[in-house]
């Protein structure tokens, strides 16, 4: 699931309850007059809902196939002799190759190509190899091989993040106290039972500024 951060802004706090219908009680009054400083302030409750987040499962597999092939030198010779050469060059068993040849992607600009065989599984040829001989125009180079991933996007999905353990407080006034102290403050109020609330597993107080929050599923 892609984590959608909640952006807390100045004079707000986010209490998560351990037990759902506390939060769910506690949203159902919408106003508190919470104690701070000295002095009640009457505090807004809102139920806590995140912005629309997507869930969706990444599969990668190392393909059986294909082999990615950079670091091709800049020669001055047509693309499609450059992929000739290539072809023959990485289809070349004795030299460590991996057979018949399906298919060459070269970029010249980037000096990329990516080889597909025939054979399936060809490409563990070149497992633990990083460097590969290649001779062309009278000069022999080492080209970087590497494995080519193959992935899969499922099950992608987008979902309303509603927490039913969260609520969120609006309209903190400003108080001479510390962010700390304040926190300790509002932690108090809402842990008692007298005031509809109940065990608070985090708490999180903005008094300047802004925070962003990330949940967990």
């Amino acid at each position: 699931a892609a984590k959608v951060p909640f952006r807390l802004n100045q004079n707000q706090a986010l209490l998560t309850f351990e037990d759902e219908e506390v939060a769910q009680r506690v949203t159902k009054m919408s106003k508190h007059s919470v104690n701070l400083d000295n002095r009640t302030a009457n505090v807004a409750v809102r139920p806590f809902e995140l912005e629309i987040g997507f869930q969706f499962e990444l599969h990668v597999t190392v393909s059986g196939r294909k082999i990615n092939v950079s670091e091709i030198p800049q020669l001055p010779i047509p693309k499609d002799w450059m992929r000739d050469k290539l072809e023959l060059n990485f289809s070349k068993t004795e030299q460590g190759g991996g057979g018949e040849i399906e298919n060459v992607t070269y970029d010249k600009e980037s000096g990329t190509a990516v080889i597909t065989f025939l054979k399936p599984g060809a490409s563990n040829n070149f497992l633990g190899c990083t460097k590969h001989p290649f001779c062309a125009e009278g000069k022999c180079f080492k080209l970087s091989v590497s494995p080519h991933f193959d992935f899969h996007l499922r099950k992608f999905q987008p979902f309303c993040g509603v927490s039913k353990k969260t609520i969120l407080l609006k309209g903190i006034p400003e108080v001479e106290e510390d962010e700390e102290s304040v926190q300790d403050m509002i932690e108090i109020h809402f842990q008692k039972p007298s005031n509809g609330g109940g065990e608070i597993e985090k708490i999180k107080y903005v008094s300047k500024g802004a925070a962003y929050v990330c949940f967990e599923e």
